[in-house]
């Protein structure tokens, strides 16, 4: 598995890189022996240092876990435990998702992020020429729509830590969202019921 571990604000010396590849190693091969990938972004915001893992276990399933300490290397450790948690909490799913495989390609669709609108306003910053009709378009990417069922939805948004997912539901073929409530409920948006 390569893994890629880089520091924002902060000095990543040979002895953190070295227990981050060594522990990320240990628990991600306890788990899945054919990992693709992981990245490691450690970075220092005031008093606090947070770690932010992501590791591509698998075609179109990215397991991602974060968590801050007063310490770099307790902070990667927090994260890496919570991330452990994750994998072993999935891995059976998993396992039979990768068995089954999805009946047919993913669709491709296009993924954009929005400037966020000023505090007066209501709109994007004063330097930026934009109207509420025209935001302005910070990021673009492909994203993959892929056909889940409902539980393998759930899963694959927890182990990404995203607030929401679009997936081809299944059971009847159509386009479905799940996303966490702010009771800490998942919602689930199915268009095909009437």
């Amino acid at each position: 598995m390569q893994i890629s571990v880089t520091g924002k604000q902060l000095d990543m010396g040979a002895a953190l890189r070295e227990h981050i590849v060594d522990a990320l190693n240990d628990i991600v091969e306890k788990y899945f022996d054919k990992a693709i990938d992981a990245s490691v972004v450690m970075s220092h915001e005031k008093h606090r240092f947070r770690a932010d893992l992501a590791v591509h276990v698998g075609r179109g399933i990215m397991v991602r876990a974060r968590d801050e300490a007063d310490d770099a290397y307790a902070a990667f450790d927090l994260a890496a435990v919570h991330l452990g948690k994750r994998l072993r909490r999935h891995k059976r799913r998993l396992r039979h998702h990768h068995a089954r495989e999805a009946s047919g390609p993913a669709e491709v669709a296009m993924s954009y992020v929005l400037a966020a609108p000023g505090p007066e306003t209501g709109t994007a910053s004063e330097d930026e020429t934009t109207t509420a009709d025209h935001p302005v378009v910070i990021a673009e990417d492909d994203a993959r729509i892929e056909q889940l069922t409902v539980s393998e939805a759930v899963m694959r948004m927890d182990l990404a830590d995203l607030p929401a997912l679009m997936f081809r539901n299944a059971a009847h073929d159509r386009l479905n969202v799940i996303y966490r409530r702010p009771d800490g409920n998942i919602g689930w948006i199915d268009p095909h019921r009437t």
